[in-house]
Formats: structure tokens, C-alpha cells, sequence
């Protein structure tokens, strides 16, 4: 399956606004993380895991156990605070 990945604010600027991303069937947002870091370079450092990174499915908010599925939009941003 191929999802879109979505990257915003700081790691965005990191990594670039998107990319596509093959995946088995069945794959999960924490596999596409994982996925993502195994590449190594920018991306095991911006979305390693002990950084916080927050992750949403088709606009909402999500875990690693979300599942995906073919042609989903999978965004990872940095937590944000309201004030």
C-alpha cells in the first residue's frame, strides 16, 4: 500500500512537506515511523523515539496502533500548546 506522509511546523523544516511511502498491507502509523527511521540520516533523527512526535490519520488524531490503509494521509508533527 502507498500512504502520503505529511510532516508540519519544526519537522517539516527538517524533512520537507511530503513524501510517499510504500507499506505492507496491514501496516500501522508506528510502522510508518518505524519504516521512516530505518532510513537513518534526518529522518532517524527528527522521528526517533525518544522525541516527541505526535502522528494523525486523514486529519485526526492517531497512535502507533492506528491502522492504515492504501492512499491514507499520515501527518507527524511536534506537540503543540494552546496559551
Amino acid at each position: 500500500m502507498r500512504v502520503t506522509v505529511r510532516y508540519f511546523a519544526s519537522l517539516r523544516e527538517a524533512l520537507g512537506p511530503q513524501e510517499l511511502l510504500d507499506l505492507p498491507d496491514g501496516a500501522t502509523a508506528g510502522a510508518a515511523r518505524d519504516a521512516l527511521i530505518a532510513r537513518g540520516g534526518r529522518h532517524a533523527e527528527v522521528l526517533a523515539r525518544g522525541r516527541a512526535v505526535r502522528c494523525a490519520v486523514n486529519q485526526v488524531l492517531a497512535d502507533d496502533a492506528t491502522a492504515l490503509r492504501d492512499g491514507a494521509e499520515l501527518g507527524f508533527f511536534p506537540p503543540v500548546t494552546g496559551g
